[in-house]
């Protein structure tokens, strides 16, 4: 029976001689092991606590000798067993719960001499690739060293694969539940499959210097809305994001320099947690309206032709606005929840790109568009300038509902 997780001994009589103990844990594999195997006498389980310096181990008699356990925080993975002889403290951290707790139970047992109904290990030394299958980082920076024949350690947290020429993503990656950095940068992966949504603790995702065309709206509408924290998209072929995009409300670092952006989503302001946003070097002639709301401490947004605003508006009102503009509005206020398996797909696809209007209200094809710029130190702390020039301001896209939003807001046109 065998436990993987971090490991500190702490001795007690450290504090009496004036010694701290490190306070740090090191990897570790924990085995109850059969006393003295092959004997006549009752097989006595001992445990074993091996580590990748000490492969063969320290041995801890277990009968009688335990005389507290600390299990408060099992559930997070942590407990503390504390010994009579050696008057020891054995904290265990980053441990899977369920087997933490199965393992404590047999510890239990051992110390009341019971029968522990679980097989006991020999007290061999601990074999390297134990340890290898439950590494929680790896980093893998040339093709010579990336693993053609055996899989990822299933335990892995943080992964990193880069100058490896990947033409796209190994679905091997895909079944490490456990990740939440994935480094993908530096390689020459195309598309991006809706299955890295299932990774449900990614927090970071490097995609950087690629050669990505787009981010998909599976990924947008996937479990990465909960958990992703850091995107890196820059230095690819990226010239829009969709509109679902601004779903991913947990982001608070975005990275799109060097791509060829067009137009940042026009909904960009529900990234409500968005501190740091980078998209130099693209395309962007202007910004959206809903560009006001966000909150940030750093931006750039250097070398993109921004345009000058525009003297007068683009008007596409529709009079009178048909029965699908007067039902969308409609929806979108009231905020009646919809999906595809109330009303048709494309109808949802129409709903969801509903532009904003400054009055609050909301509208899909009648519209009047106007263009003024504004100051983006008023959305940022640290702004990089726009252009050599020294400029902080660009030019902002907004969308009038009605002719009389649009004369009650023409002072903001000037």
């Amino acid at each position: 029976m065998k436990l993987h997780c971090e490991v500190e001994v702490i001795s007690r009589h450290l504090p009496a001689l004036g010694l701290r103990n490190r306070g740090k844990g090191v990897r570790a594999v924990l085995s109850l092991c059969q006393q003295a195997p092959g004997s006549q006498l009752p097989a006595r389980a001992c445990l074993l606590i091996s580590t990748m310096k000490d492969k063969r181990g320290i041995r801890y008699e277990l009968k009688e000798n335990i005389e507290q356990f600390f299990t408060k925080f099992a559930d997070e993975g942590k407990a503390t067993v504390r010994l009579k002889e050696p008057p020891v403290d054995i904290c265990l951290s980053k441990a899977n719960s369920g087997n933490l707790k199965s393992f404590l139970s047999a510890m239990r047992l051992a110390h009341k001499g019971c029968d522990i109904n679980a097989p006991l290990s020999t007290l061999t030394p601990v074999k390297t690739s134990e340890f290898e299958k439950f590494k929680t980082k790896m980093v893998i920076t040339s093709k010579k060293d990336y693993p053609l024949s055996k899989n990822f350690p299933y335990s892995l947290e943080h992964l990193q694969v880069s100058y490896c020429g990947l033409l796209r993503v190994d679905m091997r990656m895909l079944c490490l539940k456990n990740l939440k950095k994935l480094d993908l940068s530096h390689n020459h992966i195309k598309k991006l499959p809706a299955t890295i949504g299932d990774l449900i603790h990614l927090q970071e995702l490097y995609l950087n210097d690629n050669h990505l065309e787009s981010f998909s709206v599976a990924l947008c509408q996937s479990t990465l809305q909960k958990s992703l924290r850091s995107l890196d998209l820059s230095k690819n072929k990226i010239k829009a994001l969709p509109v679902q995009f601004c779903q991913l409300r947990e982001l608070t670092d975005l990275k799109l320099d060097d791509n060829e952006l067009i137009q940042f989503p026009f909904k960009i302001g529900q990234l409500a947690n968005l501190r740091f946003l980078s998209a130099a070097r693209n395309k962007l002639p202007y910004l959206p309206s809903e560009f006001k709301n966000l909150s940030l401490e750093y931006l750039d947004l250097f070398g993109n032709p921004f345009e000058q605003p525009k003297v007068f508006p683009v008007i596409k009102l529709q009079v009178p606005i048909t029965l699908l503009e007067s039902s969308a509005r409609a929806i979108l206020y009231n905020r009646i929840p919809y999906g595809p398996h109330i009303i048709p797909f494309h109808l949802c696809q129409d709903l969801d790109a509903a532009k904003t209007c400054v009055c609050g209200r909301y509208c899909l094809n009648s519209f009047i568009q106007g263009t003024t710029t504004m100051n983006l130190h008023s959305v940022a702390h640290t702004v990089v300038l726009v252009d050599n020039m020294g400029g902080t301001e660009a030019p902002v896209t907004s969308y009038f509902c009605s002719l009389t939003c649009y004369v009650n807001s023409s002072d903001m046109l000037k």
